[in-house]
């Protein structure tokens, strides 16, 4: 299996398409927010044209309203790879959601029943008192992961501490990190790009973005906002412009900060792997690359 993973904005859903045609082969996606029918230009989907070139998989195939986690998509991907490997012996995971790229290459640590009392008792902290109190919880009764976390996601902050509330054990002690044995070799490539280049490509994406309807997206899916597919960066900040918190042109630089702040995160996952490093336009030494692992 070959693996694209790296920050956002760093070509690797182009990058995937032309190996798929190169090899002949399809692509499972790895982006936790591209999986939901109604987020399109928020969370910058694959182009008509690419999902044309080559087929994809586990784009688009759940609702908003549906409850989908890491665990779904364990399930889903590693479905849809025995179905391609029954036919071909090569696929392509892309995408930089760090927790699903593991889910597909290690397998997920097993957490116990959460209390939904709990959950809706954080939900709806979070909705009448912002991110604040729900870091500042997790912070004082689980340090170690709060360290690590994304604390800018209130879906993981929230996960967490109904994990932690329900169970009485800090939510660190449950990620053993044990990989499961799997039915593949992956071949692994990062792609990465110059830290203030990719800054200018993420400033420059979102201006697209905006050009293309992204406010028009987010209005209709306002009355929604509750929704944990919805807490995302590319439309928190909408909401946050129809509150009436933040003026239109806050919005938009707040969705370039965050997600800049997102491929930040995103580098801090990656380094430890040290898998091989290529630039998106480095095509000709990626094929390179993956015919030397296949032989």
């Amino acid at each position: 299996m070959i693996v694209i993973g790296g920050p956002t904005a760093t070509g690797k859903t182009q990058v995937a398409v032309e190996l798929a045609q190169y090899f002949q082969c399809e692509i499972i996606s790895a982006d936790s927010r591209q999986v939901y029918a109604e987020l399109n230009i928020g969370v910058n989907k694959p182009s008509p044209t690419q999902l044309a070139a080559v087929r994809h998989h586990l784009i688009g195939h759940v609702s908003i309203h549906q409850k989908y986690d890491a665990g779904n998509y364990e399930k889903d991907a590693l479905f849809r790879l025995n179905e391609l490997y029954k036919d071909k012996d090569l696929a392509i995971l892309a995408g930089g959601t760090g927790l699903y790229l593991r889910a597909i290459l290690e397998g997920l640590d097993i957490f116990p029943q959460v209390n939904e009392t709990e959950v809706n008792n954080l939900k709806k902290i979070y909705h009448e008192n912002g991110l604040t109190p729900l870091q500042d919880e997790l912070n004082l009764h689980d340090p170690d992961y709060y360290l690590q976390v994304d604390k800018q996601n209130p879906h993981r902050l929230i996960r967490a501490l109904s994990i932690i509330r329900s169970s009485g054990v800090k939510y660190s002690e449950f990620l053993t990190h044990q990989s499961r044995d799997r039915d593949f070799e992956p071949i692994p490539i990062y792609l990465n790009e110059e830290r203030k280049k990719l800054y200018q490509k993420i400033n420059h994406r979102v201006d697209e973005m905006v050009a293309q309807g992204l406010e028009n997206e987010a209005r209709d899916l306002f009355p929604f906002i509750q929704l944990n597919g919805l807490q995302t960066v590319g439309y928190r900040e909408w909401f946050m412009h129809f509150e009436g918190k933040i003026s239109k042109e806050e919005a938009i630089e707040k969705i370039k900060q965050h997600t800049r702040n997102y491929a930040k995160r995103q580098w801090t996952w990656f380094k430890p792997l040290q898998w091989p490093e290529f630039h998106a336009d480095d095509l000709t030494a990626i094929i390179t690359h993956i015919q030397t692992r296949l032989q």
